[in-house]
Parts: structure tokens; sequence; C-alpha cells
């Protein structure tokens, strides 16, 4: 179609193309790709109403394109200059949006992608098994034969539960409705335990900190599933699965004052039996909600969202009195504070049960945190911390909203995660394990070195082995022209290699304290890691002299080594190991609604 040329009502298949030139137009255009089928629109061309399916191919170079839908591994690729309107993408449909070119009023679903390199999106939903990625692009600009990059955008966007949307280099998010189980995946940062984040409900600013760099979105607080005081999970995963919950599986037994009930019959109204400062009072349930999560294999244990099996006598004898099921995070109460079931597991009598990989989970919640008995063990009901909208209210529901609570604040009884105070507890209920009916038999699964393999690569990628070392100094030759390395070595948690009852889940690298750079018969030293704000890839620490890296630490140089000056680079490690052998995670931060 060329000028004043129309198309109108024509299917497109085997190998067939149609192009919609300057002036020309098409609509009602069906293209089956099951042997090739392209639409292609230049500059000028006009095009309105088109499916896409098996394969096909859109290529926008230019014009305009309205009310497309794409299927079935369908794609369409938006180039410099381009205008789409009303688009459906879904079924592992893949579009890509190039610099200085335009999409509005789309919607990502069921395995559709959107990569946004330097373009605007402007109304968008992303539904679930949608992804939408925006960040940085070149472009090119023919007629002057020159280029530059240009930062992608996307305003207005709705994030549903089970979408994401990526915010990459450069890329720009404003007005995001963030939605129950959406996430933002802030795709330039690397999740470490320092990983934070800080909310300006004044402004509707999320601002992400990692090992990277800091990110941010705006929220629009109309779209999004936020409330006053709203607080935002940290998590690593894709499918909207929580990091840290604390939760009953169904079949808990709930005391109450006519008996023991299974958590997934309370409801809202209903009376349960609370313990303060050891004597039963009655209290209501003022909101009880249900969740389902998948676990994460890949993960570690303790985050993949396996559940915790504490068999039958394992507490003391009759406690509790049946297997009892719970996540990870939920704590058990003893000696007047709670601590996370987690960090008392051992392998044989409380243990991660992988038998179970995908579960519904519950809530109850008293009008004050409280102590309750469950399956005959101590424990907590729920306390609110913000992620709320994450669960559906089985029944009327009578508080919306409102402000989180903290443990600090708001808790029964302390929360106590003290290596002084869990190790006991630890070493008694191991003790118990020959007593305990089905224990498992114990299972090392894991393996130890002291070798942190500790080598430096370079800004330039190359790898950097010590030409020199003592038990604790280590000397490197450094290349002309270095302005920085990276202190590379094995990393393990503190919780794997020491155990459970440890509660510092950071992988820890090595310990550096004093660094010099011997260059031209002059000594220089380097001091930015032990500065308060520390390069990336470095932890907090309470030594004013040393810091630990997590395994892959960025150590700036400056310009010493240039024009050619090759220099040595020395360290003192006050701390290494021991390491889990094959023990590296490296993931990017997501952030999802609470």
């Amino acid at each position: 179609m060329q000028s004043g040329g129309t198309l109108n009502g024509a299917t497109v298949t085997s190998g067939g193309n149609i192009f919609a030139l300057d002036g020309g137009s098409a609509s009602h255009i069906s293209l089956d790709g099951s042997r090739s089928a392209d639409l292609i629109v230049e500059s000028g061309g006009a095009v309105d109403t088109v499916s896409a399916s098996n394969s096909a191919g859109i290529d926008l170079r230019g014009g305009t394109l309205s009310n497309v839908t794409l299927t079935t591994s369908a794609s369409m690729k938006v180039e410099s200059g381009a205008t789409v309107t009303g688009v459906q993408v879904n079924n592992t449909t893949e579009v890509d949006i190039d610099a200085k070119s335009q999409v509005s009023n789309i919607t990502v679903s069921n395995g559709g992608t959107v990569d946004n390199t330097g373009g605007s999106i402007a109304s968008a939903t992303i539904e679930s098994g949608g992804n939408v990625s925006v960040e940085r692009g070149y472009s090119y600009d023919s007629a002057t034969s020159s280029g530059g990059y240009l930062n992608g955008t996307i305003d207005q966007c709705i994030i549903s539960s089970g979408g994401t949307l990526t915010v990459g280099n450069g890329g720009s998010a404003t007005n995001v409705g963030l939605q129950s189980g959406g996430l933002i995946d802030f795709s330039t940062l690397t999740y470490d335990s320092s990983a934070k984040y800080s909310y300006d409900a004044a402004t509707y600013t999320l601002t992400v900190t990692g090992s990277g760099g800091t990110a941010s979105v705006t929220l629009d607080p109309k779209t999004s599933d936020i409330v006053d005081g709203q607080q935002f999970d940290l998590v690593e995963n894709s499918d909207g699965t929580l990091a840290i919950e604390t939760c009953f599986l169904a079949g808990s037994m709930i005391q109450t004052p006519q008996g023991d009930v299974p958590v997934e019959n309370i409801r809202f109204g209903d009376n349960i039996t609370v313990y303060v400062d050891g004597k039963t009072e009655t209290r209501s349930i003022i909101w009880a909600g249900k969740a389902h999560t998948t676990v994460r294999p890949e993960r570690s244990d303790d985050e993949a969202g396996y559940p915790v099996r504490v068999l039958k006598d394992a507490i003391a004898d009759g406690v509790p009195y049946k297997d009892m099921l719970i996540t990870a995070e939920h704590c058990l109460f003893f000696k007047d504070r709670f601590v996370p079931v987690r960090m008392l597991v051992n392998g044989v009598s409380i243990f991660y049960d992988k038998s179970i990989t995908s579960y519904d989970y519950y809530h109850v919640e008293t009008e004050q945190h409280s102590v309750i008995r469950a399956d005959g063990m101590l424990t907590e009901s729920y306390l609110d911390t913000g992620n709320r909208s994450s669960f559906r209210q089985e029944g009327s529901v009578i508080m919306l909203g409102g402000k989180p609570r903290t443990w600090e604040h708001d808790a029964g009884a302390p929360l106590c995660v003290d290596r002084s105070f869990v190790e006991p507890l630890f070493r008694a209920l191991e003790w118990r394990e020959n007593s305990v009916v089905g224990a498992q038999m114990p299972v090392e699964t894991m393996e130890f070195t002291d070798d942190s393999d500790l080598h430096l690569v370079t800004d330039t990628g190359a790898t950097v082995r010590s030409m020199r070392k003592t038990a604790h100094q280590y000397s490197f030759m450094l290349p002309p022209d270095t302005q920085s390395v990276r202190i590379v070595s094995r990393a393990s948690r503190p919780s794997d290699v020491i155990g459970p009852f440890v509660d510092d889940r950071r992988h820890m690298g090595v310990a550096v304290s004093e660094v010099h750079l011997m260059c031209a018969k002059q000594q220089f030293n380097i001091t930015s890691h032990l500065q308060a704000e520390k390069p990336e890839g470095w932890h907090e620490t309470d030594w004013a002299d040393c810091a630990w890296t997590n395994g892959n630490a960025e150590l700036p140089l400056g310009d010493h080594l240039s024009h050619g000056k090759m220099g040595i680079l020395s360290m003192i490690i006050r701390a290494a190991g021991p390491y889990v052998v094959n023990d590296q995670k490296t993931t990017r931060i997501k952030t999802k609604s609470a």
C-alpha cells in the first residue's frame, strides 16, 4: 500500500508480507505465521486492527499502528519514530521498543514480554505472567550520522498480582500502581543482606538500595495497594513468593475455649485461647487470612519457602502432640521470648519438609499480638507488619488498612535471635533427637573449605592472582591504567558454616583491613572500604579498621596507575572462611507489594 492505497480485511499466511508505505493504510489484518508472515509499516504508513499469531512478525519502521493483538510467539519491533496504541501482548509474545518510539494503552500477560530501550510507554497494565522492562537505549540519526543514548520511560502503569516491571539501567517508572503480588525488579542492583528500601509517603517515591547503587520509582496511590505506614518485602523471586512470612499450614490445631480447631476453619469473630504472663485468657479473632506459595528450590533452604516440620515430641514429651508444619519465619515461644523456628532446624527432629513444594498457609490475628497454642506448642498469632494485602480474607472484614505494627512496639513478647539465647535451646532440642519417633537420619550435605580462592578482577575484566602471600598479607601486580579492582573470593553465610542459631545470613567473603598501592616508588593508602559510605560489595562492620566483602567487592584505586604505570597492591586479610564449597549466590533485587 503506497500513497492513497488501502487494504481492508486480509489474512496473510505462508510467507506473505504486507507493506504499508508513506500514505498507504491497512485495517483488519490477520497474520498467521505458521510459515512466516510479516507486516512492515514505513514512515507515513497507517495500520489499524491487527492480530498476529504463530511466530508472525510486525516491524514498525515509522508510521502508526493501533489495536494490535499478539499471541502464540508473535513478535513486534517498534523502531524510532513509530507510534503504537492499543496493544495486547500475551502467550509467549515479544515486543521490542526502540529509542524515540511511543507505545500507549498496552496490556501484557501470560508469558508476554516487552523490552523498552529508550522509548516511552504510557498507560500500561502488567497482568499475571507479564513482564515489561524499561532501560536506556541507543538512537542513531542517519540524517546527521550521529547518535546518543535515551532513557526508556513508563508512566501510569498498573502491576497486577503475578506481573513484573523491570527497571534497568537508565529506566524511569512513574505513577506505578503496585498491587498485591506485583513485582518491581531493579535489575541493576544485586541482592545481599544489606539491601534496604525507603518510602516517602509525601511524594510516593519508593527507593531501593543494594549492591550496585540506588534506584527509585514513584507510585500511584490511587491504583496501588498501599496504606499509611506501608512496608514492602525485598525478595529474590519473580513469581510472587514471599521471602519472609509467619504462618500456619492447613491442619494446624489452634487452642480455643471449645477445644482445638483447625486453623483453616477459624473465622473473624471466633474466640481463641491466649497466654498472658502464663495465664490463659480469651481473645477474639479480628482478621483471618489465607495465601498460597510455591517453593523456589534454587534458593537456600531457609529462604526457598519449604515448610518446617517439627516432629511430635520434638520440643518436650507431648509438645507438639502431633507433627507441626509452619513456615521458616514463624516464631515459637520459649522462656518469655519468641524465636524463629528456622534458627532451631537440626535436620533430625526439626527439618525442612522438601516433599511439600506448593501449599496454602494461614494467619489468624487477635487485637493484640498474642502467645497462642498450636498443636500443643506455644507460638504466636499474626503480627501485621505491613503484608496483610498479600492474603485473602476468609469471611467478613472488620479491619482494612491501618498502620502496620512493629516487633519493637506491638509484639506480645520480645523477639530474640541472640546466639547466647538460641544456641542453648538448639542444643537441648538436639539432645532430645534420639527419643523422638520418626526422627530423620542426619545427612551432611555441605562440604567445607578454608581456601578463600582470593583473587582480583580488574576494571577491564582481567583476573589477577597473588604474586606473593603470607599468612595474612596478599600482594598483586596490577597492569597499567587500572582504576579499580574487584576483590573476589568464596563467600558463605555464618548461619550455614556455624549453625542456624546464628542469625547472620549475609554472604561473607574476606575481612580486609589495610590496603596499600605501591607505584613509582610511592605508597598510597587505599581506605574507601573503611569509610561510612562504602563501595559496592562491602558489609557494614563494628570494626573501624576492617571491613568484610560479600565475595565480590569493588575497590576504587583512582588514577595512580595512569600513563602506563604498573603497581603492586597489598592487602591485609584479617579473617576468612570457613566456606561452603560452591556456595555462590548472586541475584537481583525485586520489590513486591507487601
